[in-house]
């Protein structure tokens, strides 16, 4: 896709970053610490737990994930962190640190000129994750806290150029933002997921999720949050609108075919969001 004139400076500037070593916003310092204990085959779960407890805030949030409804149903709440971690599993880590991180960039003072978009992305990106793993539970051949990494973080793209965009005067402009974000988000995204050393198979789920996939129901990732993401809702700020009468035929169809995964994951979208909330 080609970059209007006003876009090109901020672009290079972002390719230059992302193809050395990143110079990661502050809030992702914390996610990238605990993606590299992740990284290690041999990490124990009490080196996991050490290097998660420096961060409280994201520590705080993982208790608060393994005591909701949708990860001990049973009631039984625990205040360790290292037994929340091993009922939630490496993946629910991950996914909880870039969580967090999103927020964070959200919630940055310097934001505050986006939090309209920054917000409604980051509800959209607990609904899409909700509704994955609900999907992929149901599905049974997809790891459903894979399903709920890929639903978090498939818009990172937003969140990283609205951080990026928010000091630069010719962003005041929404047509331009959104003009930006249409374009480029999910390309911005994908290299700033393959700099965090996700794995290549999430990312190349995300890689097309706005658009139809050629399927009737969903078997693999990619068709779990394309239809997560389909049924959490398509006409977003920043979704490219340059669907063809065919895609948008094909979306209809889908959306119908899957309406009623809505009412079943609705229970995990109140706990998820309720988890990562405050």
């Amino acid at each position: 896709m080609a970059a209007a004139p006003a876009h090109l400076r901020l672009l290079e500037d972002i390719a230059r970053d992302l193809s050395g070593d990143v110079n990661f916003p502050t809030c992702l310092d914390a996610a990238v610490g605990i993606r590299n204990a992740l990284r290690d085959p041999f990490a124990s779960l009490d080196r996991v737990a050490r290097a998660i407890g420096g961060e409280p805030l994201i520590a705080s949030k993982l208790l608060r994930m393994a005591n909701s409804t949708a990860y001990n149903p049973g009631g039984r709440a625990s205040g360790d962190l290292a037994t929340a971690i091993r009922r939630l599993g490496f993946e629910v880590v991950r996914a909880t640190a870039l969580a967090v991180a999103l927020e964070q960039m959200l919630a940055s003072r310097r934001n505050a000129r986006n939090e309209r978009i920054g917000r409604d992305a980051w509800e959209h990106s607990i609904e899409v994750a909700a509704i994955a793993r609900v999907l992929a539970r149901r599905i049974g051949r997809i790891n459903p806290e894979e399903a709920l990494l890929a639903g978090l973080v498939h818009d990172i793209g937003v969140f990283y150029l609205l951080f990026r965009t928010a000091d630069l005067p010719e962003y005041a402009d929404e047509a331009l933002l959104m003009d930006l974000l249409r374009g480029w988000h999910e390309e911005i995204g994908i290299a700033l997921l393959q700099q965090l050393g996700l794995p290549d198979s999430l990312v190349a789920a995300i890689r097309g999720h706005d658009h139809p996939h050629d399927t009737a129901a969903p078997c693999a990732l990619g068709d779990v949050l394309y239809f997560a993401n389909l049924l959490a809702g398509d006409d977003r700020d920043w979704t490219p609108d340059d669907l063809s009468p065919e895609e948008r035929a094909a979306r209809t169809a889908d959306r119908a075919r899957q309406a009623g995964l809505l009412d079943e994951a609705a229970d995990d979208i109140a706990s998820l969001r309720s988890a990562l909330a405050g």
